[in-house]
């Protein structure tokens, strides 16, 4: 548990922090010192309470939970550090009896340039929640050195900058040096038997590659725990003194920078083959230097790996680290000495799979080619277990060569990352409801044939307090008067406020909080980019990575309809609405750039028309992160989840919206199934078709035009796009929605719009809108990380959470 400070104590170890780093007094100290030092306070303190917990996670023979993820989207560390701690009200006193503003100290922080989307969320929650439940929990990732990008938006077109977040962000980092693990690419290899008949392996003319840990630390509120981060940076082994020496300085300075190239960049652009070759590159040096690091502390701790799956858990978050099974595999067999069939039912008992994805061309799949000459020890593992894998699924499958195929690691000249996940994994698991089947029935329905019971669900979960206790104070203390403070521990007491429902008092007062929340972000958004918005408007938000599953594209085409709609009705009443969007886009993905292009054109355009501008407003909020969410979530109204029934895993953004009081308007998707049942669906506002409904109009034929033909509203509003406005033509997008229109855009207009009209009218009764709010907090405990943990840990990984003495 933490220890409270007392403002006189705190007051002492930020002076004496402050002079012993910098030389310099509180009084005279600038906010980056300040940031600095607290930093470096709360680093100390979870570094010490981490070395306790694992001296009685070892003390206590506890199982521990690994968890690899190519991206952990961190946002700031400083805020909810202090906050977990109970360190925040004493820091917030002593700053300000030395006339400084602790939230002007938090804006010195960078967001941690660590992930980019839900992906990265969802593992830092994981993270988080380990710790709140004292799980015995660490993460892997890659410390990139320039993250995702920043984006900036020029004319409408998104372009990306370097991300250059560690200058800021590397005081929250400890380097282990001494700790490196050597990385091995290219080469070849060479075998031979001895005379007892044990076969070796050589890897020769590699090229090393040195994998060096940096560690960061995530604190759990009212709990013993501390999750910690290793993220590992590449860096070349050393000069190439040869080519130095012989006057050749480009070819040895090169070799270096070519090392460190598997961590200048999250998710580098591959389309290319560089870019591929790059980035499976990075996923086996996280993969490779990950396992070396959870092996070495457990021979360090018990002397020997058959135990291995006893003690230890290993949580593969996506494919991007399915490499660390066929490297368990190498380590045991040419390190340890051990044959295939103990490694591969040790690595079967310790590694499981979370899938992120409902869509099959999504799943990773390596040219052959490329992976045999980048990773040829790798390759001959894959290769064999292909080979058994063939054998024992001939045996399950007799005959049916076309499953069997689908089935197998390797296949139309690809390795297969998920079937090789399906394949050894002792749990494969969706994270909603809906996903999960989904997976069941079709994406992975041959594996759940196989192996039924292997297939599990755990609905993603959220760290609630970052986004309630820290983001949305005034709801806080709300709730701390209504409910008590029970909810801060334990999410579910939240579900008491539904005592609360009829009584008209608490409505309004939930009313005035979100307005106050409203008034607050309309002033953060003038202040940091001159924009004027209505905080009495309807705040309508959609922030999600810029994807055509996820639909941007039919929020902004109803919003088109809205505006040539008061362009015919000038006179007519209309509830004032604020759109609000927050996106990246993959650097080369071009369609989703147009889509960006679009709401941003379509914004000009409002704001240039002076009788519409006032009813109808678009917000893009540039470089969308953690720390801008923090403080829209508390504001929003809408939460516009609207991808195509059967696209999305989960989501955990919708999460966020819920507990802040904000009404999800969806299709029935992901984690929306969960949150309409959990909060009514009378209390959300539901649209679209079904998933089975999808299913059967694909197999049936989409014709676009067909719908074209009977909708008015949508074809005036195609047509209004295809002409364009402002000199900007938009024909790849009007030509997209058309004539594929992959994702059921215009099949779903006339249900959206539907919805977006009930919207305004629920909003006009703020009784009975404040009632559904309240049933969404009511309901949103279900979805904490806490839960999402607990569940893991007693479905999946078998571990327990640390018992307090």
């Amino acid at each position: 548990m933490n220890k409270t400070v007392t403002v006189q104590q705190f007051d002492t170890l930020l002076r004496d922090k402050l002079f012993s780093e910098f030389g310099t007094r509180l009084e005279n100290a600038g906010l980056d010192q300040i940031y600095r030092a607290l930093a470096l306070l709360v680093r100390r303190s979870l570094s010490d309470q981490r070395k306790k917990f694992m001296a009685k996670t070892y003390g206590s023979n506890q199982k521990q939970v690994y968890y690899l993820c190519m991206e952990f989207l961190m946002g700031r560390s400083l805020k909810t550090g202090l906050f977990n701690l109970g360190w925040a009200q004493a820091a917030d006193r002593v700053l300000k009896d030395a006339g400084i503003h602790l939230e002007d100290v938090y804006e010195e922080e960078p967001d941690a340039g660590l992930g980019n989307g839900g992906l990265g969320r969802l593992a830092a929650c994981y993270l988080d929640g380990m710790a709140s439940t004292a799980i015995p929990g660490m993460g892997y990732s890659i410390l990139y050195e320039y993250g995702i990008f920043k984006q900036k938006i020029v004319d409408g077109w998104q372009t990306e900058k370097a991300d250059n977040w560690l200058p800021g962000g590397e005081v929250w980092l400890k380097s282990h040096p001494d700790q490196a693990v050597e990385i091995r690419f290219g080469g070849f290899l060479t075998e031979s038997w001895d005379a007892q008949g044990y076969h070796h392996v050589q890897h020769q003319n590699y090229t090393s590659v040195l994998a060096v840990p940096s560690d960061m630390y995530v604190s759990g509120f009212d709990s013993e725990g501390v999750s910690q981060l290793r993220l590992w940076q590449a860096k070349a082994p050393g000069m190439d003194m040869d080519s130095f020496n012989r006057g050749d300085y480009s070819s040895a300075m090169n070799a270096g920078a070519s090392a460190e190239l598997i961590s200048k960049v999250l998710y580098p652009n591959d389309n290319h083959t560089e870019g591929k070759i790059l980035r499976l590159k990075q996923q086996y040096f996280l993969s490779a230097a990950s396992v070396a690091d959870i092996v070495q502390r457990h021979l360090a701790q018990y002397g020997s790996l058959e135990n291995l799956p006893d003690k230890i858990a290993i949580q593969l978050n996506d494919t991007h680290p399915t490499l660390a099974i066929p490297e368990l595999m190498r380590i045991l067999m040419d390190e340890c000495g051990f044959g295939w069939e103990q490694s591969f039912d040790i690595c079967r008992r310790t590694f499981s799979y979370t899938n992120h994805t409902v869509m099959s061309e999504a799943l990773e799949k390596w040219d052959v080619e490329i992976f045999r000459t980048t990773l040829p020890r790798i390759w001959s593992i894959i290769a064999e277990l292909d080979r058994r894998a063939r054998a024992e699924l001939e045996q399950v499958f007799p005959g049916d060569w076309g499953k069997i195929e689908y089935m197998l690691p390797v296949g139309n000249n690809q390795v297969r990352m998920a079937n090789i996940c399906c394949y050894t994994c002792n749990h494969i698991n969706g994270v909603s409801k809906l996903h999960s089947q989904i997976i069941r029935d079709s994406v992975f329905h041959d594996y759940y044939l196989y192996a039924p019971d292997r297939f599990t669900n755990v609905t993603n979960g959220i760290a609630y307090r970052r986004w309630l206790l820290a983001s949305n104070p005034a709801l806080t203390a709300f709730l701390s008067e209504t409910v008590g403070d029970g909810f801060k521990r334990d999410a579910s007491v939240l579900t008491e406020l539904n005592r609360y429902r009829d009584d008209v008092t608490v409505l309004q007062r939930l009313g005035e909080i979100k307005r106050h929340n409203k008034e607050q972000f309309s002033n953060h958004l003038l202040h940091t980019t001159g924009q004027s918005i209505d905080p009495s408007s309807l705040f309508d938000v959609q922030v999600k990575r810029m994807h055509e599953y996820k639909r941007q594209h039919l929020n902004a085409l109803n919003i088109l309809s809205e505006y040539l709609w008061l362009k015919d009705h000038p006179n007519a009443e209309f509830q004032p609405k604020t759109y609000i969007f927050g996106a990246k886009a993959a650097p080369g993905y071009y369609m989703a750039k147009q889509m960006i292009r679009m709401i941003c054109q379509l914004g000009k355009l409002l704001e240039s028309d002076a009788a519409i501008r006032d009813k109808l407003r678009i917000v893009y909020l540039e470089d969308y992160n953690v720390t801008t969410s923090e403080r829209l979530m508390p504001a929003s109204e809408i939460s516009e989840q609207i991808s195509l029934a059967g696209t999305e895993a989960s989501g955990t953004g919708n999460m966020k919206f819920m507990l802040n009081g904000a009404i999800t308007l969806g299709t029935l998707d992901g984690a929306n199934v969960e949150i309409a049942a959990a909060a009514g669906s009378e209390n959300e506002i539901i649209f679209g078709m079904r998933t089975q409904q999808v299913q059967q109009l694909r197999q049936m034929g989409y014709h676009p035009e067909a719908v074209l033909a009977e909708n008015d509203d949508a074809r005036q509003a195609l047509d209004f796009l295809q002409k364009g406005w402002n000199e900007q033509s938009f024909d790849d997008l009007v030509r997209n929605l058309g004539q594929s229109d992959p994702y059921m855009v215009l099949a779903d207009f006339r249900s959206y719009r539907q919805a977006q009209a009930e919207a305004r009218a629920l909003y006009a009764q703020p009784e009975k809108w404040n009632r559904m709010s309240l049933a969404n907090i009511a309901a949103s405990g279900a979805f904490s990380a806490d839960r999402a943990v607990l569940e893991s840990a007693r479905h999946i990984w078998g571990a327990n959470p640390l018992r307090n003495d």
